[in-house]
Parts: C-alpha cells; structure tokens; sequence
C-alpha cells in the first residue's frame, strides 16, 4: 500500500511495518505490538476498570487487527484505525457484561436510582451446562493439535485461568512474550477451527 505523504514519521514506519506484516513477517507483527500494547491497555483500563478484562481486550484488539490487516487503508495513522478497533470492542464488551445483569423490579436494600435492583445471571440451566461441557470437550480437542509451547500457553491461560503474569513466571519467559505468543495461538486455533468445520462458538 502507497504511504501518504502527509503522515508523522512514526505513521510512515507503521505503514511499512503493515506491509510486511501482510506479507507475512511475524516480526513486524510483534514490532506494531510492541508500540501501542501498553497505550491501548491503559485506555481499556480506564474504561473498564479491571487488569484482567483489559489484558484480554488488549489482545483482542490486536487479535482483530492483525486479522483485518487488508482492510486498513493509509489515508489515516495505524495507530487512529487500532485505537477505533480497540475502543469498539471495549464497547462491545461492555454491552454483553450489562446484558448479564437482570433487572428485578423489587425493593431492597441494593436499589440503583431507578428503583430497580441488578443480579448477575450467572447460573447456567442443565440444558446449557451441558453444551458448555461439550464446547469445553471439542475445544480440548482442536488445542490438543497445536504445537507443545502454544498448546501449553493455552492450557494454562484459559483452562487453568491463569494470569499473565502468572504464566510468565510458570515458564519463565518475558510477560510480552506470553501475550504475543497467546495471540499467535488464539489465530492458529481459529485456523484449526475452520479447517475442521468445527461448530464450536
């Protein structure tokens, strides 16, 4: 893709960094990583005022970008294109967290200004209990296809529910290593899922 003319330096070097990317240079993947992952964590922090929630939507992000690489066009900064990609899934997430709140028109002591009180709905019926054991089954079987470090990564990330932080120490590598390299196996995994025509959603 041609670079504007009219882009900072720091815009021109991300666009050939894109390039590259798009051919298929993992380092320049890490390279655009590496510039905007702590600025993107700090503004999803701020918005959803939780570490944990946004490490996740962090990688995410960048999940969503580097998928959709094609479609960023140089008129405007890398970095503009990530930070809208960033915040509408932040929104996203925000949307789907207060749709699991229940409204429950009754007075109590944990009344919000509308009169109305919040639960979390987090009980699952039998019916459901049972297709999420069964997701969990077929999942286990497309990770069990990765290679022994990104299958590792994974393991523990989402099935030991350990923290990056966490999972740096267990395998003693750099807490930037772990989220680079869980995002490559969250890609590989959606590759195996569509390859296999798998259902699991």
């Amino acid at each position: 893709m041609e670079i504007n003319s009219n882009l900072s330096d720091k815009a021109k070097l991300d666009i050939r960094l894109v390039n590259q990317a798009i051919e298929g240079d993992e380092k320049s993947y890490a390279e655009l990583m590496g510039r905007y992952k702590d600025a993107i964590y700090y503004m999803l922090l701020k918005m959803v005022n939780n570490k944990n929630d946004a490490d996740d939507l962090t990688i995410e992000a960048f999940g969503k970008a580097f998928k959709n690489l094609r479609q960023y066009t140089p008129n405007y900064a890398f970095s503009t294109w990530l930070f809208k990609i960033a915040t509408n899934n932040c929104i996203d997430f925000i949307r789907k967290k207060k749709a699991n709140l229940i409204s429950l028109d009754q007075t109590n002591d944990d009344q919000d200004s509308n009169g109305s009180s919040f639960i979390k709905a987090d009980t699952l019926d039998p019916e459901e209990d049972m297709i999420k054991t069964q997701r969990i089954n077929q999942m286990r079987d497309v990770v069990a296809k990765l290679k022994p470090r990104y299958k590792m990564l994974v393991e523990l990330r989402y099935f030991k529910e350990y923290s990056y932080l966490e999972i740096a120490d267990e395998l003693n590598l750099p807490i930037g290593t772990v989220k680079a390299q869980l995002f490559r196996a969250r890609e590989l995994l959606l590759n195996i899922i569509k390859s296999s025509k798998s259902n699991i959603k």
